[in-house]
Order: C-alpha cells, then sequence, then structure tokens
C-alpha cells in the first residue's frame, strides 16, 4: 500500500518539500536522496555565488567581452532564454540581474536614477550574440543570471527523477514553484492554495493539479514600500525600475520552466498580453 512521504531541504536560497507517495519511508528518501543530488549539481552549476560554477566563468568571458562554449545542458537553457526574450519583446531578460548592483530591498532606499543609467547599456539579450555552442559578449562588463529560471527548471528535473524511480503520484514544491507527478492514488488530483499577496496565510484560490506545474509570480517576496509606493524585486530591464504590475500572477502549464516564465511575464504586462508570450517548451 501506497502512502504518503514528505522530505523538506534547503536549496536554491528555497525551502523545498518533496511529498511522494511510496511503499515506504526507506524508498521515499533514496528517491529524494536522488532529487537533492541533482538540485544541488544544479545549484552548483548556475550559481552567481560560486567561483567555480559554469556561471562564474560565463561572467567572467561577460566581463571582458570574450566569448564561451557551453555545454548541452546550457545550451537549452539558453535557447529557451532567447526564446523568451524574443516573445516577450525583451521583457523577460536574463542580462538585468546586473541591477541587484543598485536595488538593495532590505534597506527602505531607492536607487538614483543616475545608478540605474550606468547600468543599462550592459542590459540587453540582443547584445548576446548565440551560436551554439558559443556564447559571445559584443559588451563588456555585463552578466548573466538564472535566477529566473534556474529554480524552475531544477523542479522539472526532480519531477523527471522521481518518474524515472518509478514515483507516479507526487508533489515537488520549490519555494512555491511547483511541478506535479500524476494524482493522488485514489486518483483525486492534487489541490495547490494560491496564498493570498498580502495575507500569506490566506488563500485567494485552489487550483486541482495533475501531471502540470504551477508557477507564481508577485509583489510580496523580496519588496520595499517608500512613501506608500510598493516596489519588488521583479524590474523592467527596459527601465531598470519595479515594473508595479498586479499583485500576483499564477500560471499553469506541462513543466515548470515555462509556468514561471509567463507568470514573470504576465506581472509585468499586468496579465493583458500575456497569452501572446507563450514561449516554446523547452523540450
Amino acid at each position: 500500500m501506497l502512502k504518503l512521504h514528505s522530505i523538506s531541504f534547503v536549496a536554491l536560497g528555497s525551502a523545498c518539500r518533496l511529498h511522494l507517495y511510496s511503499a515506504n519511508e526507506s524508498a521515499a528518501e533514496v528517491i529524494a536522496d536522488a532529487v537533492m543530488q541533482e538540485v544541488f549539481r544544479i545549484n552548483a552549476k548556475y550559481s552567481r555565488y560560486c567561483e567555480s560554477s559554469l556561471l562564474s566563468k560565463i561572467n567572467l568571458a561577460a566581463k571582458h567581452g570574450f566569448f564561451i562554449d557551453v555545454d548541452e545542458e546550457t545550451a537549452e537553457l539558453l535557447d529557451y532564454a532567447f526564446a523568451c526574450h524574443k516573445k516577450s519583446d525583451g521583457l523577460f531578460d536574463i542580462t538585468s540581474g546586473i541591477l541587484r548592483n543598485v536595488w538593495n530591498f532590505s534597506e527602505s532606499r531607492l536607487p538614483e536614477q543616475v545608478e540605474i543609467n550606468k547600468l543599462l547599456p550592459f542590459i540587453g539579450l540582443e547584445k548576446v550574440i548565440w551560436t551554439p555552442p558559443r556564447l559571445d559578449f559584443s559588451v563588456a562588463n555585463m552578466e548573466l543570471d538564472f535566477g529566473g529560471i534556474g529554480k524552475e527548471y531544477a523542479a522539472d528535473r526532480a519531477a523527471f527523477i522521481c518518474k524515472s524511480l518509478g514515483v507516479e503520484h507526487g508533489l515537488i514544491d520549490f519555494g512555491g514553484d511547483i511541478a506535479v507527478i500524476g494524482s493522488h492514488p485514489n486518483q483525486e488530483p492534487w489541490q495547490i492554495g494560491i496564498s493570498h499577496p498580502r495575507n500569506p496565510n490566506t488563500s485567494i484560490a485552489t487550483i486541482e493539479l495533475t501531471h502540470s506545474a504551477l508557477a507564481t509570480s508577485g509583489d510580496y517576496e523580496r519588496f520595499i514600500e517608500i512613501s506608500g509606493k510598493r516596489y519588488c524585486h521583479l524590474l523592467n530591464p527596459k527601465t531598470g525600475w519595479s515594473a508595479n504590475g498586479l499583485s500576483s500572477v499564477s500560471v499553469v502549464a506541462e513543466e515548470c520552466l515555462v509556468a514561471g516564465s509567463i507568470a514573470t511575464i504576465g506581472w509585468i504586462t499586468k496579465a493583458e498580453k500575456a497569452e501572446m508570450f507563450l514561449p516554446p517548451s523547452k523540450n
């Protein structure tokens, strides 16, 4: 008889939970260990905080305006990021992470326009020449940041690992980025509560999921309030300022990576044109 087992760990800067139906706890722990190894691998490869990571090597080349060849996994992620950038008219941009140098959401201070203006010339994925497997930086001092796709990609990979190890019923929750494997054993769908953006202890909606993924973007996780106006970490790469979109946008898709990117784009555009930005599946 299958029983539900929940395993928690911390990775990718988030609380991560696996909810897996398995015959026994030891089997669930074996699967969880495999998932954690994969998640830690992804984190080590694409972390901007680790000097030995591939992303740090990419950004070293970017700093000097050089080129670098990347592996197949990274090439697929870059293909996806470039496709999203094109479909969103530049609103989904993995070069915009450099804005963290002037935005600090731990203190009540807005950056000066002159500070933002100094960084805008180094933002714009269209300035990067991508001819797989070669990534060529035509403008020195740019940076890439996979923060907008890394956690979602890890959730998809976790689901893949679980399914490859025989899991038919489970849920992966990486800080609110969710990938669902099948239903509960009794064929009931998973019930996912959408948190109220102003009262996280309250749900504003419940979504039933099977064989799908869910991601949410909003202004309630990292933000500052100045003179009654909220500024969140979701920044418009064209202006360098907080996009001031909706309070929260949740998207259901086949893959968490896809759901996350659409949610981000939908939030920035206030969901008015989100359907125009449906990116292609990574696969």
